[in-house]
């Protein structure tokens, strides 16, 4: 929960604002305003105080306890200028806190942590439990200095200005142990625990087995990524309850998936019990890895549980994005952040050359020129099966005409996909046009470099006879002039002249130029590969100037 606190009338405009906007996630602090800073500050995750910052430090500073607990809190001017994060920039989420509430209020938000001012990931903020040095080691890599990294399991990292050798180091690791002087450790979520359990069995005595096993397997507790075991035992007290406590989720299977997992140690017992010859082994085997430690039974008498662990490897991550038509503001967010997420991008040099500004320092960028497709999509894949976090980028959506086909299909299972969608060309364009697309529409690509002609001119005359809107990708090129005359001739046979038609160069680009033209005046010699061609249907109308294609609402029909 946030809380939020004003002390005036100015304050109180915006911070009603904030409340408007996310009724689920805040609570307003009514009172003295130093009475409400304490109240907040005990009961809520962060703070949002619309007060200068000198009054909040001077309020807050007796409620201090230490970074790890105190609630994040972020200040706002009386004008609602800025979004300040004051305090837990990291731990308290204040400086992501900042930036949403700036969005919100249309204000700056005002982030001075060291590492987000340079672009470095926060050790601290990576999403994985750590230990160590973190202060010591960031003001390493803030200063420049050479910071070791020793991956003793691969995982998926956003890009770190780490070397092979340094007196400071970072190390990823699921073996229990404490962090070195000068290192951090970094715990992946790498280890499934396999959990067998008698009806009744004690929290006490599944918690004490799985602790003990880890111990004396040299395993960290804090890579622990779940508790493994039969549909059957999903709500077992003993391992809900011992799940619970370690702070990571049950995942149950079917016992007949179970048994088809092939182990060193299956048991009758089971089998009777629940219909699988193993529960603990098989249900931590089932997605792959290493069994580490067999199944081994608990110390009670009778022993009511059982338990195995496998280290499953970190799986590489590939991130198809899509960038947009070619304007920052219409590139979205969560594109955004993946690409500050990668530590390797591919991509297009073109395309590399628009977003290289919002790369994080260290990013590795794999670029190459027209007509790699392929390429590209296969390095992309190698990079993501070496347990890369990699980000694979076109123009546009990256699934339209783009690399996420050729990518998905060099792609296998051993890797975790995202895609990222993008706002397409012909969305851009029919925004620019009007309203092209406001009934049943298709693209077609006319380019027949990887698509025979024949299958090309088969789809376009199916969509002039079903008079659907349609939108032309690649419409022409210098060696390539002959298709679209072809394409605009076979909906001419069944639309009349007089149909709108759009052209749109470099959508949403500072060069971008369109016009509304009609199918019987438009001259091909003028469109080229930088241009999207928007042909209406029957219906479609041009209106001041804009290409409107109507839903066919009856209300539109009905006599004024």
């Amino acid at each position: 929960m946030i809380g939020l606190i004003s002390a005036t009338a100015a304050g109180a405009a915006a911070r009603d604002r904030l409340a408007a906007a996310w009724p689920e996630r805040t609570r307003v602090y009514d009172g003295p305003v130093a009475d409400a800073v304490r109240r907040a500050f005990a009961e809520c995750e962060q703070l949002v105080c619309f007060l200068a910052t000198g009054a909040v430090v001077r309020l807050v500073a007796p409620l201090l306890g230490d970074k790890a607990s105190d609630p994040g809190v972020v200040c706002v001017d009386e004008g609602g200028r800025f979004a300040v994060a004051l305090l837990g920039g990291h731990g308290g989420g204040a400086n992501e806190l900042a930036r949403e509430v700036g969005e919100s209020l249309a204000a700056e938000p005002v982030v001075t942590t060291a590492t987000d001012a340079v672009g470095i990931p926060s050790l601290d903020t990576l999403g994985l439990p750590f230990e160590g040095d973190v202060a010591g080691v960031t003001r390493a890599l803030l200063d420049g200095e050479p910071v070791a990294l020793e991956a003793e399991v691969a995982w998926p990292l956003p890009p770190l200005p780490l070397s092979d050798e340094g007196a400071l180091r970072v190390r990823v690791s699921d073996r229990a142990g404490e962090p070195a002087a000068g290192e951090v450790l970094l715990r992946p979520p790498t280890l499934v625990v396999g959990v067998g359990a008698s009806k009744g069995a004690p929290v006490e005595e599944v918690l004490g087995l799985v602790e003990e096993t880890l111990a004396e397997a040299g395993l960290s507790v804090h890579s622990v990524a779940g508790l493994a075991t039969v549909d059957a035992k999903s709500r077992e007290p003993g391992i809900v309850g011992a799940a619970a406590r370690l702070g990571v989720p049950v995942v149950t299977y079917p016992a007949e998936e179970l048994a088809g997992v092939e182990v060193p140690n299956p048991s009758d017992a089971p089998l009777a019990a629940v219909g699988t010859p193993s529960v603990a082994e098989a249900a931590a085997l089932i997605g792959g890895g290493e069994l580490l430690v067999p199944k081994r039974k608990s110390t009670a008498r009778p022993a009511m549980a059982t338990c195995a662990v496998v280290r499953r490897p970190g799986r590489g991550r590939l991130a198809v994005v899509g960038l947009g038509p070619g304007a920052r503001d219409l590139l979205t967010p969560r594109a955004e952040a993946e690409l500050r997420r990668a530590s390797v991008l591919v991509g297009l040099d073109q395309y590399v050359d628009q977003i290289r500004d919002l790369l994080r320092p260290g990013t590795r960028v794999l670029e190459s020129g027209l007509g790699a497709e392929e390429e590209r999509a296969r390095t992309a894949v190698a990079e993501a099966r070496k347990g890369q976090a990699v980000a694979l980028i076109g123009s546009g959506d990256a699934g339209v005409y783009a690399m996420a086909s050729p990518a998905l299909a060099e792609a296998s299972d051993d890797i975790d996909v995202v895609g990222v969608p993008g706002v397409t060309a012909a969305l851009a364009a029919g925004a620019i046009l009007g309203a092209p697309l406001g009934h049943d529409h298709v693209s077609i690509s006319l380019s027949d470099l990887h698509t025979p002609w024949e299958v090309i001119e088969r789809r376009v005359r199916a969509a002039a006879e079903a008079d659907i809107v349609v939108t032309f990708y690649n419409p022409r090129s210098r060696g390539r002039d002959w298709q679209l005359p072809k394409a605009l001739g076979i909906l001419a046979e069944h639309r009349t002249p007089a149909t709108p038609v759009g052209v749109v160069r470099n959508a949403s680009r500072p060069d971008e130029s369109s016009r509304v033209t009609s199918l019987g005046t438009l001259d091909p010699a003028t469109v080229d590969m930088m241009t999207v061609v928007t042909v209406g249907n029957t219906a479609t109308r041009n209106i001041a100037g804009r290409m409107v294609t109507p839903r066919g609402y009856r209300w539109q029909e009905e006599p004024k």
